[in-house]
């Protein structure tokens, strides 16, 4: 009896604990920034898809040239992740959108489209209509050398969305 009893409690507890985890994930605002680089991906389908919702909401599209294996892409992503201002108004003014560079999928074809990339993460800068506006070297946006830790500059990264914003 014991046995079943707590077997039963068991199963309630952990149903209940998936239930309240499903809520909680799905009242989160799902954000393309936080998407990983997916090397199985279609980088031509994603940016066309981007063209379409930023000509129905008038964003801009940010294409975030990376990799996983990239540590300053996961620190771009972080600075996102904890500055709600920051990624707020990412989120405000820009379709977003994650094209993987890898041993897996270089996406070389739909990359030749645009300059050259000389590292990254790299930035894009694309009007609603797809055509490129701005290629920017994201470590222009880091802090200076001397700083005390390594990583993307807030102040740089919201003044540098602020002025391609619109």
């Amino acid at each position: 009896m014991k046995v079943t009893i707590l077997s039963m409690f068991t199963f309630i507890v952990l149903t209940a604990s998936q239930i309240l985890a499903q809520s909680i994930d799905s009242t989160k605002p799902t954000s393309e920034q936080h998407q990983k680089f997916d090397p199985a991906r279609d980088a031509q389908k994603d940016i066309q898809d981007a063209i379409v919702l930023a000509k129905k909401s008038n964003k801009r599209i940010l294409l975030d040239i990376g990799g996983e294996w990239c540590i300053w892409c996961h620190r771009l992503d972080s600075l996102f992740i904890q500055n709600e201002d920051l990624e707020n108004y990412l989120n405000k003014y820009y379709v977003v959108v994650k094209i993987n560079v890898s041993k897996e999928n270089e996406n070389k074809v739909i990359l030749s489209q645009y300059p050259k990339i000389a590292g990254y993460p790299h930035i894009f800068i694309l009007n609603k209509n797809g055509q490129l506006i701005h290629s920017q070297d994201t470590g222009e946006l880091e802090y200076p050398k001397d700083y005390p830790y390594k990583g993307h500059d807030k102040t740089k990264v919201f003044a540098f969305l602020k002025k391609w914003a619109k």
